[in-house]
């Protein structure tokens, strides 16, 4: 098994604590306070049910983001794999234990909790995918036995998720995974033919959705086939950001929101209930906050000396960019309604903490992986 040695195992406390990347955490802590805010609209001008749990959660991944940063990567490449494979027997037992709700099966739940493990799957495919790079030598990452080993360790869970059904976190994952095997230098000659592959087998894709996916892609492409039924989502969700205007109606002005035209408006369509209280100048505002957290977290990927580190980071800066994207997207009629959260605004504590997790991971590389020491610390071998 591989092993760190050198400068991150001497370093004391106080030095880890010194090298954290504080600047990205300040802005993370900005954009949970603007989604603390807006759960407290949402709810009426209360704490309850959601803003006062959501703040307690990012408190308790704050610390836990810190306590991670501070644990030598060592620990963190010994337990990819292990990691990988729990997250897997999980996502596979969801069938046959899991919850079912709003007509999928996609929880675990334990005792009075319930957690998702497609979720955990996320950030468990990133330090899965990183530790595997990081034993594979550079001049073998585009050989195609290594390129077949690496697309199923991406399609075995993306498969799982599927049967959920889970369509938006099943092509997170995909795109995840994808990102990550070209940020390892995989030739893109592979990406080409996934695309085609992709493209010719659509009709058999169509063929096997749920009626309910289907009706999303009919709306998605045709608006106002039913405007009343599987398209009220996406209509009222244009209804209320257009009202909002440049400068929105207020703080808990929205009318949209407030009267309850706007469906999900604690999760999946809180960037509508923004948007209508604190319109376009508002959304740019707290785009700009996710766009400085992922450049900071690029810049920090860039400073680290090893496979492992930089791809973890990268990872997890890829996991954020596309929860954001797609949820942007998606709540403005750009994409199909695929049930993707806005990260650290809306309301989920799986998707909170794991997403945190995957922070405290990127920390602890960055941490520990800035030393030249350490760019051949890793030792290669199983």
């Amino acid at each position: 098994m591989g092993y760190i040695s050198g400068r991150s195992m001497t370093m004391t406390m106080g030095e880890k604590l010194w090298r954290v990347h504080w600047p990205v955490l300040i802005v993370i802590s900005a954009i949970a306070a603007l989604g603390t805010a807006a759960l407290y609209s949402v709810a009426g001008g209360s704490f309850q049910p959601w803003a006062e749990r959501h703040t307690l959660r990012f408190l308790l991944s704050v610390s836990l983001v810190i306590v991670m940063a501070v644990v030598r990567t060592e620990v963190w490449l010994k337990l990819a794999y292990p990691v990988y494979v729990i997250a897997l027997l999980a996502l596979a037992l969801v069938p046959l234990v899991g919850v079912e709700a709003l007509g999928a099966r996609r929880w675990i739940g334990v005792g009075m909790m319930s957690f998702q493990p497609s979720e955990i799957m996320k950030i468990a495919l990133i330090v899965a995918l990183a530790r595997y790079y990081q034993w594979l030598p550079a001049d073998q990452v585009s050989r195609p036995q290594w390129v077949l080993a690496a697309f199923a360790m991406i399609a075995v869970p993306v498969v799982l998720t599927l049967r959920q059904p889970d369509l938006g976190t099943a092509l997170m994952l995909s795109a995840v995974g994808l990102v990550m095997m070209f940020l390892a230098g995989t030739s893109l000659l592979y990406f080409g033919s996934v695309v085609a592959a992709a493209a010719a087998a659509m009709p058999l894709g169509w063929s096997h959705l749920h009626d309910y996916q289907r009706r999303r892609m009919e709306i998605f492409f045709d608006p106002e086939r039913d405007p009343l039924g599987a398209g009220y989502h996406i209509a009222q969700s244009k209804i209320a950001i257009g009202s909002g205007g440049a400068w929105g109606k207020g703080f808990m002005q929205g009318t949209q929101s407030q009267l309850d035209f706007v469906p999900e408006k604690h999760t999946d369509f809180i960037v509508t209930m923004l948007g209508e209280e604190w319109g376009f100048a508002g959304l740019m505002f707290l785009l700009s906050l996710y766009a400085l957290a992922l450049t900071f977290m690029f810049l920090m990927a860039m400073r680290c000396q090893n496979i492992f580190a930089r791809l973890v980071i990268a990872g997890t800066a890829t996991t954020l960019f596309i929860y954001v994207f797609i949820n942007v997207a998606m709540v403005t009629g750009l994409v199909p309604v695929v049930g993707i959260p806005l990260p650290l605004v809306s309301y989920g504590g799986t998707s909170m903490i794991t997403l945190m997790a995957g922070l405290g991971l990127a920390m602890s590389g960055y941490v520990h992986g800035r030393d030249a020491s350490q760019r051949d610390e890793i030792s290669r071998s199983w």
